[in-house]
């Protein structure tokens, strides 16, 4: 019998995710289309592989097991799997259509609407991905200023003027890569030491979980002014989740550029691109960011309606306070247990990190322990809360209940020195973001 939410006896049987996953491995390479949801995130052996469903935010895997999920489709998912209203406006424009011959106007809908929320959005475009809507950001910030060089803080997708500063930059040619740069967060003085004459933009995601310190985000914006180079906050994971207008309406503060996706469709594939209009301008003859897709009607549709949504339910609000339920559970479970100096949760509350500290042994190894016990429970677990609006007060309230029993077994695993023995599957693998040497000056930097 398929495993349920709830204390279960037995690990869930995964042999029909294990039958796919060896079909895929003959003629996929990799098998996954996003790392974060492949098989090195989760414990080979004994997590599910594939899921069948979801529903508000609970998910079903192809073997009928059932869980909690705090992925939520690694951030796309903000109101809830197959949410009605969004569903219903998918299904009401799918009988008129998807792609068009002609623009729609769902694409003026949508815009005015965005720009009604987001406080920079003087001029829009809208697109698919986010890596897409990132790199014409860039594209178009080294067209206004004439300018080459990039600074960056964060993880910005796959194309080549981003992933040439990771471990992962072969077929980059080396010109490409000299061209990207990066500086720490929270560390201005790594920002200004890197700014030089010929630096276009500076593109950050606001926050990942640490919060910005002594005005870091507004001493950004104040080097970037006073450089001429151009600001863009990359909003994939703040967007119309940390506030409805994103990160610059929660700081005030407002960048030249933005950049959103995950959050605002409910999972449907789109991206936008919002700023100034004096830069956007340059897209009507000068740049060139085109897409057959890009007023692809279902997404838009599914836009429209989940952000009337988060507007009317505030949900922004209801996720602060959804979330803030887990990272203070958790963290009292932790203190009570006498295990809060090794593993704490933090993060602003719409989406919170787990981590370990390895005082008490290898972090990979107790994050394993732990997925493995939460998803036995009926918990799909990846170290993140990325919370959703119908996350019930009964899913919080089983999750802490089984943190308490998991983190009980964990203590016990650590004193005994046995969470190696304990793992059923394959231990996760490290997180790919970017290089360890994080900090690349260009070769000479100007002061301005």
């Amino acid at each position: 019998m398929s495993n349920k939410i709830a204390f279960n006896t037995n690990y869930p049987d995964i042999s029909h995710s294990d039958e796919l996953y060896a079909r895929a491995s003959k003629i996929m390479h990799p098998v996954t289309q996003t790392l974060a949801k492949g098989p090195g995130q989760f414990m080979k052996g004994l997590a599910p592989k594939y899921l069948k469903r979801g529903k508000d935010a609970h998910v079903w895997d192809v073997d009928g097991n059932e869980y909690i999920d705090f992925n939520m489709g690694i951030g796309p998912i903000s109101l809830g799997y197959c949410y009605d209203k969004v569903d219903a406006a998918i299904v009401n424009q799918l009988k008129d259509g998807i792609t068009f011959s002609l623009m729609h106007e769902l694409e003026v809908e949508l815009s005015e609407l965005v720009h009604s929320i987001i406080p920079n959005a003087e001029s829009i475009r809208i697109s698919k991905t986010g890596a897409d809507v990132c790199s014409a950001a860039i594209r178009i910030s080294r067209a206004f200023t004439g300018r080459s060089k990039v600074l960056c803080c964060g993880y910005h997708g796959w194309h080549d003027w981003y992933i040439g500063i990771t471990s992962r930059d072969k077929g980059i040619p080396q010109e490409v890569k000299e061209l990207t740069h990066t500086f720490d967060y929270n560390n201005i003085d790594s920002l200004i030491d890197s700014l030089d004459a010929d630096t276009a933009c500076v593109i950050l995601e606001p926050f990942i979980f640490e919060a910005p310190k002594a005005d870091f985000l507004q001493k950004v914006q104040e080097a970037c002014k006073k450089n001429g180079t151009l600001l863009i906050f990359d909003e994939m994971w703040t967007g119309f989740r940390i506030a409805l207008g994103g990160a610059q309406e929660f700081f005030g503060i407002k960048p030249d550029l933005a950049v959103y996706s995950k959050a605002f469709a409910n999972g449907m594939p789109i991206s936008l691109l919002t700023g100034r209009k004096d830069v956007m301008q340059l897209f009507e003859k000068d740049v060139f960011f085109f897409t057959t897709f890009g007023g692809e009607a279902l997404s838009m549709a599914a836009a429209i309606a989940t952000i009337t949504e988060m507007k009317e339910k505030n949900v922004s609000a209801v996720l602060d306070k959804k979330g803030a339920l887990l990272k203070d559970g958790y963290n009292r479970i932790a203190e009570e247990l006498g295990i809060s100096t090794y593993t704490k949760c933090s993060g602003y509350n719409c989406r919170t990190i787990v981590t370990f500290d390895a005082s008490a042994g290898d972090p990979l190894l107790l994050k394993s322990f732990v997925q493995q016990e939460m998803i036995k429970r009926g918990v799909l677990w990846a170290g993140f809360h990325n919370m959703c609006f119908t996350h019930s007060d009964e899913d919080i309230a089983y999750t802490l209940k089984t943190y308490r029993e998991v983190l009980t077994l964990l203590r016990e695993a650590v004193k005994a020195n046995t969470v190696a023995a304990s793992l059923k599957g394959e231990p996760l693998e490290a997180v790919f973001r970017k290089v360890s040497n994080y900090n690349i000056k260009p070769k000479t930097a100007v002061k301005s």
